[in-house]
């Protein structure tokens, strides 16, 4: 089994990651070594939190340019809810905040949502745009688990995996070469997320 390297920057709840890929065969290690990552096959950037201090993290612990270098050597990378947002150029939670800008776009809070709450939290369904590896023989329509405020307007539509309906229409994971990377929890989505996880870990 090729090493696999959950990123520690202090902002996500990094066991439940790690234990998700042990339920489905795969060790993966958790380090807060930046370079740890030339060392890894396989890289998994989650995150809960807000963009600022992740953000901050990232840089402040000399991750920014190594997660970089990982995704242009080509190999698989995967990020979790905040660690899909801090790939793009800039987030607008609480100010005006500049990402990795590995993928052109925005970061956006849901607005005038009517009855609907915010965060977006809980099950709901993905639109499958293009077909990723890590959704690998998933149903359409399969449920995922949310916990969120804002969400990605990648300026490249065409690196958009799966949209999800809150109100309208927003990209929910993408997918560009070896990066994919979700809004969603897989850790959290039960037998759906495993399955992505196991997809993850057979590329």
């Amino acid at each position: 089994m090729k090493p696999i390297l959950i990123v520690d920057y202090g902002m996500a709840n990094l066991r439940s990651v790690q234990k998700a890929f042990e339920k489905v065969g795969a060790a993966a290690s958790i380090s807060a070594d930046p370079n740890r990552i030339a060392e890894a096959d396989k890289l998994v950037l989650p995150g809960v939190g807000a963009f600022r201090d992740a953000i901050a993290r990232l840089r402040d612990a000399g991750f920014a340019q190594p997660i970089k270098d990982h995704v242009k050597s080509g190999k698989p990378f995967l990020g979790i809810c905040l660690g899909l947002e801090l790939l793009f150029t800039t987030s607008y939670e609480d100010g005006v905040h500049h990402g990795l800008d590995i993928f052109p776009g925005e970061i956006v809070r849901f607005e005038n949502m009517g009855t609907l709450k915010i965060p977006h939290m809980g099950w709901n369904e993905l639109t499958i745009r293009k077909p990723a590896p890590i959704f690998r023989g998933l149903p359409e329509k399969s449920a995922v688990y949310f916990v969120h405020s804002y969400y990605v307007k990648p300026k490249d539509r065409s690196i958009i995996a799966t949209e999800t309906d809150y109100g309208a229409p927003f990209t929910s994971a993408i997918w560009h070469e070896n990066v994919m990377a979700t809004q969603f929890h897989p850790e959290k989505s039960q037998k759906v997320g495993l399955a992505m996880l196991r997809n993850f870990v057979e590329m």
